[in-house]
């Protein structure tokens, strides 16, 4: 008897395990399905630092992205660009999910032990911005103060070292924002973004003295100097023809968006102007997909996970599988889930070619899992022992009582418990921008990028994670009454 059951609780944790295989692999078929055609060079970006790189009409422009596209025309090669926060770049070029990275970046002595770095292609300063009354008038006066940065920058780490710490921000229009907003004192960027955000707001000026002088240049992956070589090559070839000098001087020209004044202009302006609402459009459908496919996999695991610790405390059977629950479970509740997505995605998956949103649906998938897991052990250990005796007292097999009489019950239980977890998996997504995939909130994040206005899109945002977790929450107290009516 005790040989039967030690087969049945074994059956029943195979059946889940590959009902999590299949999980995983439809996934992987469908992202198979969605994949797009490979080839040529992919290039790292982070499109909000006008007008080196951004968003326009839908498409990635600015001084670097011509400067590469050219490159790569010479070179016989066509360019696919990622655009993610500025953070992943060099770490995108480090474990080879691109080929290079062209993002503003300026050559240091730390990034050099990353990455190589072609020759220089153009030359910026880090500049101080402030509001035109401030009493800041040189760096010292920042000591004491609150200034904002790009995080990841020579101007964040030159901040650090020699002001103090910073108050860090996305990308330099949040940082400017936050100005604007009063949020922070003084912003520290690099000097032709900061003229064109000073050049249309009276508000602030950019102090006379910079704070450092840089250059800007391509970063390729160590083990590839030969790439490194061409574009070293195409890069002088450029200089010579002065087209590295057309293209700055063109951009150079180019005024940002200016506010439009009124809420029905300032709606216009972000959402409806060059289609604008389609980031949102878009984001929002990646934003469920990957929150969709993910709940999957954490109630799959969650439950597997759920039967194999309850039953290792209530038998003393399973006791590995418990024990290897358990350091999965210690494992990811210690770790935050931003740690592991960027560790799934450059790591784990850092030298294959996978789509990004699988790589996304496995990392909150797994993140879920453990916190499913968690309340499913709860609920079923809340259901009556005696269930599970008269199950196995009538002659059914521990798997079957399980399925039909102890789940059941335990499901409910924790009905609410699981819906708290599937609305914060919804919000936890917003950080796919780590990883180069255009979610809700990267969506926004690019509309702000081109408007500078941050109301407008963060409230837009807002709102619709609002609606969809008030949708949600409803269909979840739907379930719950039809449930409690079944019960009657």
């Amino acid at each position: 008897m005790q040989m039967q059951r030690q087969t049945e609780n074994r059956s029943c944790v195979l059946r889940c395990c590959l009902s999590v295989l299949l999980t995983i692999a439809l996934l992987l078929g469908m992202s198979s399905c969605k994949k797009e055609e490979q080839g040529g060079l992919t290039m790292a970006t982070d499109a909000a630092f006008f007008p080196y790189d951004y968003v326009e009409n839908g498409e990635i422009v600015g001084i670097d992205i011509d400067i590469v596209h050219e490159v790569a025309r010479r070179m016989g090669e066509r360019v696919r660009i990622e655009n993610m926060e500025f953070d992943s770049v060099i770490a995108a070029v480090q474990s080879g999910k691109v080929d290079f990275a062209a993002a503003g970046i300026t050559v240091s002595p730390d990034r050099e032990k990353q990455v190589n770095f072609s020759r220089p292609y153009a030359v910026a300063q880090q500049v101080i911005i402030v509001p035109v009354h401030s009493t800041i008038a040189q760096e010292s006066d920042l000591v004491g103060v609150r200034v904002g940065v790009q995080s990841g920058t020579t101007g964040d780490l030159y901040v650090k070292e020699h002001i103090g710490e910073p108050e860090r921000y996305s990308n330099g229009a949040m940082a400017v924002a936050a100005l604007k907003a009063g949020k922070v004192d003084a912003v520290v960027l690099d000097n032709l973004p900061a003229e064109k955000h000073v050049s249309h707001n009276a508000r602030l000026k950019i102090l006379p003295t910079p704070l450092t002088e840089e250059a800007y240049a391509i970063a390729v992956r160590k083990d590839n100097p030969q790439l490194l070589e061409a574009i070293n090559n195409a890069l002088d070839a450029m200089d010579k023809e002065g087209v590295l000098a057309r293209i700055a001087a063109e951009y150079g020209e180019k005024a940002m968006p200016t506010e439009e004044q009124g809420i029905w202009a300032s709606v216009h302006n972000n959402f409806v102007k060059d289609g604008r609402w389609r980031y949102l459009a878009n984001g929002l459908w990646v934003t469920v997909e990957i929150s969709f496919f993910a709940a999957l996999i954490g109630i799959v695991l969650g439950a597997l996970i759920g039967i194999v610790r309850s039953t290792a405390d209530q038998t003393g059977r399973l006791k590995w599988l418990d024990y290897f629950c358990r350091l999965y479970l210690t494992v990811i509740r210690g770790t935050p889930v931003v740690v592991q997505l960027l560790i799934i995605y450059f790591v784990i998956f850092g030298s294959v070619e996978i789509s990004k949103v699988l790589v996304a649906i496995v990392a909150f998938g797994l993140n879920s899992g453990a916190y499913v897991a968690e309340i499913i052990r709860s609920g079923i250990m809340s259901v009556d022992k005696g269930q599970m005796e008269a199950g196995r007292s009538l002659g059914l097999g521990y798997g079957y009582t399980m399925r039909s009489v102890i789940m059941p019950q335990a499901f409910k239980n924790v009905l609410p418990a699981l819906g708290n977890e599937f609305i914060v998996l919804l919000k936890e997504t917003s950080i796919c921008g780590y990883i180069a995939l255009q979610d809700l909130t990267k969506g926004g994040n690019i509309i702000l990028s081109q408007t500078y206005d941050a109301f407008m899109p963060l409230m837009a945002v807002a709102l619709i994670y609002l609606l969809m977790v008030v949708g949600l929450s409803h269909l979840l107290k739907k379930l719950e009454k039809r449930l409690q009516k079944n019960e009657r």
